[in-house]
Order: structure tokens, then sequence, then C-alpha cells
């Protein structure tokens, strides 16, 4: 093995590394946001909604989480232009992120709404207090304090999951990888710095997330 390493060609090109790694924070960040969304109102319909829309998110659970994400990804990029809707990739990649961690969300919310004792919503129906308020206060708070380190797992696993994003054109930290190693033939150099990146960001993620929960979910109102 005559194996020369070239670090210096990764910090030549570290700039368009670090551009790839703010789309995917970017990416990640906000499919986050919009994927427990999904997963809160998920959650509800499952547990107190009507039977037919319990089955609906049933459908939708079982058909994201039974699939592989980049079929999902080729779907909404490439089969969605068919019927004329058409996505940019960052677009197309934020909507699939999005997608496949709401159905994950959905039954991690769930199980937290579930494992909330009944007497607690039959004492707030007591005190008065409208049905949007007990699942507000006395419900989803407490639901999410107990599935919070499952959600931020996922959280993780969908940023890490982002990679393939790649494939359908987006920008992201792997496809600029890729780019790089493809032009100056250091695949070793390249990919082990994208490894150290996705290392700190995962790492990153999870102190934020954890100082998050801790702020809203934990921590007692002075």
């Amino acid at each position: 093995m005559h194996y020369v390493f070239q670090f210096g060609v990764v910090l030549d090109n570290l700039p368009l590394l670090l551009h790839g790694a703010l789309l995917t924070i970017r990416l990640s960040a906000l499919a986050m946001l919009f994927g427990l969304a999904v997963g809160i109102v998920g959650a509800a319909v499952s547990t107190s909604g009507p039977p037919w829309a319990r089955f609906i998110v049933r459908a939708y659970v079982e058909l994201i989480r039974n699939t592989p994400f980049l079929v999902q990804l080729f779907i909404i990029y490439f089969s969605l232009p068919a019927i004329g809707l058409r996505l940019r990739a960052d677009q197309a990649a934020l909507l699939g992120m999005s997608v496949n961690l709401g159905a994950y969300a959905t039954e991690i919310v769930r199980g937290g709404i579930e494992a909330i004792p009944f007497g607690q919503i039959e004492a707030g129906r007591a005190l008065g207090l409208h049905g949007r308020h007990i699942f507000r206060f006395i419900v989803l708070r407490p639901a999410l304090r107990i599935v919070y380190p499952a959600l931020v797992s996922q959280f993780i696993l969908l940023m890490l999951g982002s990679s393939v994003v790649s494939s359908i054109s987006a920008v992201d930290l792997t496809a600029v990888a890729n780019t790089l190693q493809s032009t100056t033939f250091r695949a070793f150099e390249f990919y082990f710095a994208a490894t150290l990146i996705y290392l700190v960001m995962a790492l990153g993620f999870r102190l934020l997330l954890d100082a998050l929960g801790w702020l809203l979910l934990t921590r007692r109102p002075a």
C-alpha cells in the first residue's frame, strides 16, 4: 500500500463542504419541525379521531414505515411532475424528509399519549377545561416529556439519513463530497472529512435538542 494522504485538498475545498453541511442542517431542522407537527396531529387523530381518520393515519404510517426512504424521494421528485407538481431538489428533499419523519413521530407521540393516565384527563374535565386545553396541557406536554429521548434519536437518524437526498441532486454535504472526490480523485480524504462533519452535526443537534427539551418540557417555570 503506497497511498499518500493529502488532506490539504480538503482544506482548500472546506468552504464547499461547509456550504453543503449548511444545506443539510437547514433541511434537517425544518424537517424536524414539520415532521413533529405532522406527528402530533397524526397521534391526536389516531388516539381520539373518528374511525375513518384513524384508518387514514394508520395507512400513512404503515406505508411510510414499510417503504424505502429513497423510493419515497424518487416518487416526490421524479413522479409528481407527471401530474403537474414539479418541485426543486431541495423542496422535494424537505417534503420527503418531513413526510418520512412524520410517520415515525406519529407512532412515538402516540405511545406517549397512551401512557398518560386517563384519570388526569378526567380531572381536567372535572375542572371544566376545554378539550383543546386538556390535550395541550394535560396530555401533550407530559406525553412529549415521556417520549422526547426517542424523538431526539429519530431526529438524529433523520439528519444522518438526509445523505440520500444527494440522489435527487440536492446539494447537501454528501453531494458536495461526491463531486469533490470525483474531480480530485481523493475519495478517502473527502469522505473522511464528510464523516467528521456529520459527527459534529449529530453531536451538535443532540446537544441543542437536549437543551430545548429541558427548557420547554422539563424546566419548571419560575
